[in-house]
C-alpha cells in the first residue's frame, strides 16, 4: 500500500469513528454509567466487532450480504432488534442516588456493573450487527485496496488503522461522558441520564430497518 493511499484512509479512519452512531452512544453511556476503565472493556468489544466487519467486508463476503437479500434482513434485524433491547433495558435501568461526599466514579457500585465478558459481548454485538458498517465498508475498502498486491497485507494494515482510531475516538467519548458524572449524582439526573441514551439507542436501533442493501 502506497503512502498516500494509506495516509487518505488514516483521514477517512478519522472521519468515520468520530461520526455519531451506535458505537459512540454506547461509549459515552458506560463511559457515564462506569467511567472510562469500566467502559474500556466495551469499546474492546466494539472493536472486536468492527474488526469482524472489516475482515468480511474485504474478503468479499460483505459484498455478498448486501447482494443477497434474505442475508442482508436477517443482519438488519438481528442489529436493530439488538440495540432497541439496549435501549430499553437502559430506560429501565434502577438508578440510586451517591451518597454525599462520593466521588464522581461512585455513581456505580461494583455489584451494579456488568462483568468483563458481559461487556465485550455488549460491544461486540452491537458492531457485528450493524449492516450500516457492513454496507459502509463494502463501499469503501475497494477504493483503497490495490488488486495487484497481496490482499492480506493491505487488509491487515486498514485494520489496524482502523482499530487505532476508533479506540482513541471512542475512549474520547467515554472519558468525555464520565467528566459528566459529578453533576448526574442525583438520582433524578440519572434517571434522565438513562432516558436520554436508553431513548438514543432505540432510535438508532429503528434506523436500522431502514437501511436497504442499494445503499
Amino acid at each position: 500500500m502506497e503512502w498516500q493511499v494509506w495516509i487518505a484512509y488514516f483521514v477517512a479512519s478519522w472521519a468515520i469513528a468520530l461520526s455519531p452512531g451506535s458505537g459512540a452512544v454506547l461509549s459515552m453511556t458506560h463511559g457515564l454509567a462506569y467511567g472510562v476503565r469500566g467502559a474500556s472493556a466495551t469499546i474492546l468489544g466494539l472493536q472486536a466487532g468492527l474488526a469482524v466487519i472489516l475482515l468480511v467486508a474485504g474478503a468479499g463476503v460483505g459484498a455478498l450480504l448486501v447482494a443477497s437479500a434474505t442475508a442482508f434482513t436477517v443482519v438488519k434485524v438481528v442489529g436493530a432488534a439488538y440495540l432497541i433491547w439496549l435501549g430499553w433495558r437502559q430506560w429501565r435501568a434502577p438508578v440510586d442516588a451517591v451518597p454525599d461526599g462520593a466521588g464522581p466514579t461512585a455513581t456505580v457500585s461494583s455489584a451494579g456493573l456488568p462483568s468483563v465478558r458481559q461487556r465485550l459481548a455488549i460491544g461486540f454485538f452491537t458492531n457485528v450487527t450493524n449492516p450500516k458498517g457492513i454496507v459502509f465498508m463494502v463501499a469503501v475498502l475497494p477504493q483503497f485496496i490495490d488488486p495487484a498486491r497481496p490482499l492480506w497485507l493491505q487488509l491487515l494494515v486498514l485494520l489496524v488503522t482502523t482499530i487505532g482510531v476508533d479506540l482513541i475516538v471512542m475512549h474520547g467519548y467515554a472519558f468525555l461522558a464520565s467528566r459528566a458524572q459529578r453533576w448526574l449524582a442525583t438520582a433524578r439526573a440519572r434517571q434522565a441520564q438513562n432516558r436520554v441514551f436508553g431513548g438514543l439507542l432505540m432510535a438508532m436501533g429503528a434506523s436500522l430497518a431502514l437501511v436497504k442493501r442499494g445503499a
